[in-house]
């Protein structure tokens, strides 16, 4: 199933469930503005390349839209529309002032040289910049961009604008950029895992996980949870898969994968098929790399006992419903991974007020937000008697509604 039926169906889900008109529906589904452009540059042979870049502005009810950019061959109009949905229902569940927004350029980061890099990011903001801004639409990094493209990204636009840190968060310290953020989509997934391990009585110190991605999401996770205690028996990459029953030394892994470019060959594990490692033995599932990783092929042999979504859109519906015939509980991306945004929200507070905070105030904050989100979620699943994910979609596409409607919207 395509990204963006798979989102429409929650959303009708929901829809459903708080009666909202129909004029209504239509109103909150289509996206406020989809922009598609063609960005050329000269590469370092002096040939010149073509790429298509997009950015999609799904809603502002509730204040400037917000969203990252990511750079991967596989971005499309249908990914990318999806991918901004879920931040308008993201940011609501989040309780943040934002809309939800996304973009990306299908490109394979990994064939440019970093020169090429910095002059296609800033041909892209040269065709976008007049419809992003501080109060209008705010970027972020995501898969195959950092701090680096972010930093191009804000000189490129304050060379049209002046100087304007807060149009895009994510950015490197020096320039604005928050301590914490790097970190902050991992660690929210830990706080939440934490809570909702809470709620059946466990604690992280008594569970094993296993994670699908070693990433900047996959790592920091692992990493916060062997802190923690967590036992992280298995872990995968695009390099390969590796376990250890007994327990993963994170620290050793992590030193490992960045002196050889991935996980494979650590020596503290033994290799294991990377198509398996969704099905491993564990408490916790945690999918940290690419969508639709868990589907209606596979999802009856995965035995961990919750799911956490740590990446975007990991699990399709028909694999939704065989988890709950199984009764595996699913903690959805729309909260789990809401930790990014969150605190990109705090960079882009502390931009606007010329005041930094330190990291114990960054993540105490985050802690205090992403909990009071779950627990809003699961008053949200009580009221409408549904699953983790329904009550996610329920609370988000009710506070869009409310903003819609307080705002003056006729039906």
């Amino acid at each position: 199933m395509r990204p963006l039926e798979a989102t429409n169906r929650y959303f009708r889900q929901a829809v459903k469930i708080l009666g909202i008109d129909s004029k209504l529906e239509r109103s909150l589904l289509i996206p406020f503005r989809e922009i598609k452009v063609e960005c050329t540059i000269p590469k370092d042979d002096g040939t010149l390349q073509s790429f298509v870049g997009f950015r999609v502005q799904h809603d502002n009810s509730r204040g400037p839209m917000k969203g990252g950019i990511r750079y991967h061959p596989e971005v499309d109009p249908d990914e990318v529309n999806a991918l901004a949905q879920l931040m308008t229902w993201k940011t609501a569940v989040a309780k943040l002032p934002y809309g939800g927004a996304k973009g990306g350029i299908g490109c394979n980061p990994r064939d440019l040289s970093i020169h090429e890099l910095e002059r296609l990011t800033r041909v892209f903001t040269q065709k976008i910049h007049d419809v992003i801004g501080v109060r209008t639409d705010i970027p972020a990094p995501d898969m195959g961009t950092n701090a680096q493209t972010m930093a191009w990204i804000l000189d490129e636009y304050s060379k049209f604008h002046g100087y304007s840190p807060a149009v895009v968060t994510g950015k490197p310290l020096d320039l604005g950029g928050s301590v914490g953020r790097e970190a902050a989509t991992g660690r929210g997934v830990v706080y939440v895992t934490e809570a909702l391990l809470a709620d059946h009585g466990k604690s992280l110190s008594n569970q094993t996980f296993v994670i699908q991605g070693f990433g900047n999401v996959g790592h920091h996770t692992a990493q916060f949870l062997f802190e923690a205690k967590g036992r992280v028996k298995a872990v995968s990459d695009i390099t390969g898969a590796i376990k250890n029953d007994a327990g993963l030394d994170i620290p050793a892994l992590m030193k490992h994968a960045r002196a050889n470019g991935g996980v494979r060959g650590f020596p503290l594990g033994d290799p294991i098929d990377p198509s398996s490692i969704l099905m491993e033995d564990c408490d916790v599932l945690i999918p940290a790399a690419l969508g639709g990783v868990l589907n209606g092929e596979n999802a009856k042999d995965v035995k961990a006992r919750f799911i956490v979504e740590a990446a975007n859109h990991p699990t399709e519906p028909e694999a939704d419903e065989i988890f709950a015939k199984k009764g595996i509980i699913v903690l959805p991306d729309i909260l789990a991974n809401s930790g990014g945004v969150t605190v990109s929200y705090f960079e882009w507070v502390q931009n606007n007020q010329g005041f930094m905070w330190d990291e114990d105030k960054v993540n105490m904050e985050l802690q205090r937000y992403i909990t009071s989100a779950y627990k809003s979620v699961k008053e949200s699943c009580k009221t409408h008697n549904c699953s983790l994910r329904m009550g996610a979609f329920t609370l988000g596409v009710h506070r869009v509604a409310r903003a819609t409607v307080l705002r003056g919207w006729e039906a």
